[in-house]
């Protein structure tokens, strides 16, 4: 799974999901990206699952090129415990998601395959997406 080596703080905060993307929205690598439509959070092993989508439908072919990164910690506290005594452990890691942000990039296939490869890995991500080409 993806996750920082280290972090300055070992938690943080929920934060909000106001606005679009401010950086990450155009595609800058590949020929055929996966567009977000919603903000929202993507975990580690959301990106993992859609990355493995991708690489089987393209048979590995061409090249895939992550533009997300989980570095924001969510904690848990365990069920059925009474409020107080503090912040719970971290459980997993996530990446917060604005309107707009590129999140796959894929060159070096046909658009046809780069289509249904992003079209599997949408189904494996919590948020609405788009296909988009690159504009040159």
């Amino acid at each position: 799974m993806l996750m920082p080596k280290r972090v300055k703080f070992r938690k943080a905060q929920r934060g909000h999901l106001r606005g679009n993307a401010g950086r990450g929205f155009t595609v800058s690598f590949g020929t055929f990206g996966l567009k977000a439509m919603e903000p929202g959070w993507i975990t580690d092993r959301q990106i993992e699952a859609a990355r493995i989508a991708l690489t089987r439908h393209m048979k590995r072919d061409g090249r895939v090129f992550i533009r997300i990164f989980p570095d924001k910690p969510v904690s848990k506290k365990p069920a059925e415990t009474r409020m107080g005594k503090g912040k719970g452990a971290p459980e997993f890691w996530v990446a917060v998601i604005r309107p707009g942000r590129i999140l796959f990039e894929i060159d070096g296939v046909s658009q046809t395959i780069a289509e249904e490869a992003l079209r599997l890995a949408t189904h494996k991500l919590p948020i609405k997406t788009k296909f988009v080409k690159r504009i040159d």
